[in-house]
């Protein structure tokens, strides 16, 4: 089917409202696939690897929105492409009104708002680290949400934060909580004694999810973004992290996460650690250092001046629940095949599975014929898609997939909750889930979120359930279960 870019010069809108957008734009009749993505360099380059680019893609600038669409012909492309200004247009006059009036710059946004204390920056990349740094030369804590920013640019960035007192979370920084206030990708939980540095997103949900879970609270989730704890940045962020936690008398214990730090970069994490002055836990994903789930419990064991006892299942009968799903295995039924919407937490199921079941293919891009895990979150299979958090449906058919293998036994998935996910993960992903039990698949699931969060955790526990779903307490006990039911 032919391909159709709609360039709109000079106009930006931020990522989620994009992805939000591309999901209305395949409902348009005669559309099969769209995209609408900012003309930088790096989103050119993965729309031309994706099929979506044409000429007229290829000469927008980073400032041009493209709306690419696969359409039957041109008409239903014109079509796609007034849908998309009519959906931009709506939001903005909804967006607009006497009293939130929409500052041009971040002077008129201080003039406006002269007591205003932090920024949350979420432009194209080329562009980012120039406004960051506006925003901390005004003093202004800042969180950089826009990826695509140069290592150099971060480097400055943060150090002229540090020189400034000032925060610098990111770049690609999607999940923060600040006094309660949330930011991001992030749950609804009570403000508590426990603060979380963290350079894992949805690492940093599962933590603060299992700790409102066991009745305890956050203070802060300071996120760093992922380049934070490489040796090229040395966890400049994360030590400024610790320091504003250690700082903080409403944080009475550290939460630190993330994947393997640089060995430098570990050095001097380690030092502050040393220095804070209060109970911290840490756990790096893939480091042999337990889960994250058990990052969470120790951390509420300190609060509470506990001994904490690692356990690798918290639910009753495991044995038998494993064991009545294996009986409904067919011969051939021999692999796991996780199916993931984050990223931290697909990283820990491969890891969990390969301490379990021995050989697993290496990384979360679902290659191998083996046991496998996939990441629909990294960018190659977000192209002209929204994020699997916001939308299912590249989930929907890696589940449907997946479950058409004779050789798949267990499908693993994630469901991710609170602010800016789907309205109700568990009920999009269902029709996939129930075609993947009708061919004799044994699905288990963990749910993240607490009952706070908008589309309420018991809700969707109950709804996967019902489904015959095998729901577990968390990502690192179903990854457990799953690798049981195919183990014997």
């Amino acid at each position: 089917m032919p391909v159709f870019n709609f360039v709109w010069t000079s106009v930006y809108h931020d990522s989620v409202t994009l992805m939000r957008l591309t999901r209305d734009l395949e409902a348009v009749a005669g559309v099969t696939r769209a995209a609408a993505m900012m003309g930088t360099a790096p989103n050119r380059a993965l729309l031309e690897d994706a099929g979506l680019l044409t000429a007229t893609g290829r000469g927008a600038t980073p400032i041009d929105l493209v709306i690419a669409v696969v359409a039957d012909d041109e008409a239903a492309a014109q079509a796609g492409d007034r849908a998309a200004r009519a959906q931009l247009t709506t939001r903005a006059g909804a967006d607009a009104s006497p009293r939130s009036a929409r500052p041009r710059s971040l002077g008129s946004a201080l003039t406006t708002t002269p007591d205003a204390n932090f920024a949350l920056i979420s432009v194209p990349g080329v562009y980012a680290a120039a406004e960051a740094q506006r925003a901390l030369r005004a003093g202004l804590h800042v969180m950089l949400f826009s990826d695509n920013v140069a290592l150099d640019d971060e480097l400055a960035l943060k150090q002229l934060a540090r020189e400034r007192g000032l925060l610098l979370m990111g770049p690609d920084c999607g999940t923060a909580l600040i006094a309660g206030v949330p930011l991001g990708f992030v749950n609804a939980v009570p403000r508590g004694r426990i603060g979380i540095a963290a350079a894992a997103g949805t690492g940093a949900q599962e933590v603060m999810s299992l700790i409102a879970q066991a009745g305890e609270g956050i203070s802060h989730v300071i996120g760093v973004g992922g380049r934070d704890l490489s040796d090229a940045v040395g966890g400049l962020a994360m030590e400024q992290a610790l320091a504003a936690l250690s700082a903080d008398n409403a944080t009475s214990v550290v939460c630190v996460i993330g994947k393997p730090p640089g060995s430098a970069a570990a050095k001097r994490i380690d030092a502050q650690i040393a220095r804070l002055g209060k109970p911290c836990v840490r756990h790096f994903v893939g480091s042999g250092s337990g889960s994250l789930e058990d990052c969470a419990r120790e951390a509420v064991a300190q609060l509470r001046g506990e001994t904490y006892r690692a356990s690798a299942f918290t639910v009753p009968d495991v044995d038998r629940v494993a064991g009545n799903a294996r009986r409904r295995l067919r011969p051939e039924q021999r692999l796991v095949r996780g199916v993931y919407a984050g990223g931290t937490l697909a990283w820990e199921a491969r890891f969990m599975l390969e301490a379990a079941l021995g050989v697993v293919a290496p990384g979360v891009t679902g290659g191998g014929d083996g046991h496998r895990v996939v990441d629909l979150g990294e960018d190659v299979f977000t192209v002209g898609r929204p994020h699997p958090m916001i939308d299912g449906m590249v989930r929907r058919e890696w589940i449907v997939r997946e479950a058409r293998e004779p050789a798949t036994a267990v499908l693993l998935l994630d469901v991710v909750l609170g602010h800016g996910a789907h309205p109700d993960p568990a009920g999009e992903l269902l029709p996939a889930i129930e075609t993947a039990t009708g061919r004799g698949v044994i699905v288990v699931a963990s749910v993240v979120g607490t009952d706070l969060d908008p589309q309420h955790r018991s809700t969707q526990v109950a709804r996967l359930a019902t489904a015959g779903v095998i729901v577990m307490p968390s990502n690192a006990q179903a990854a457990r279960l799953a690798a049981r039911v195919v183990a014997g």
